[in-house]
């Protein structure tokens, strides 16, 4: 029972951890990326500046949908009522 409980909190971290460090590395290339076309092409800035934010949205979304998510098997953990008793 007790090993259960360390399991789901061990991957509820995994789960934000990794999920918070995929969303930042990604949020930086694509960062990265849109000032090199924004010094290339200055004309384009606005346009890739809204396509930018919106993307920097759709990723911090899924990555708070991915911590909602382990916050959820923390707190009401679905796997405890199939366990032997």
């Amino acid at each position: 029972m007790h090993q259960l409980v360390g399991f789901v909190a061990l991957a509820a971290g995994l789960i934000i951890g990794l999920g918070a460090a995929g969303a930042c590395i990604g949020i930086g290339i694509m960062g990265s990326r849109f000032l090199e076309a924004s010094a290339r092409q200055p004309e384009l800035m606005n346009t890739l500046q809204t396509k930018m934010f919106l993307l920097v949205g759709l990723i911090d979304a899924a990555f708070i949908i991915g911590t909602g998510i382990a916050l959820w098997y923390t707190t009401a953990n679905p796997f405890l009522s199939s366990l032997p008793k």
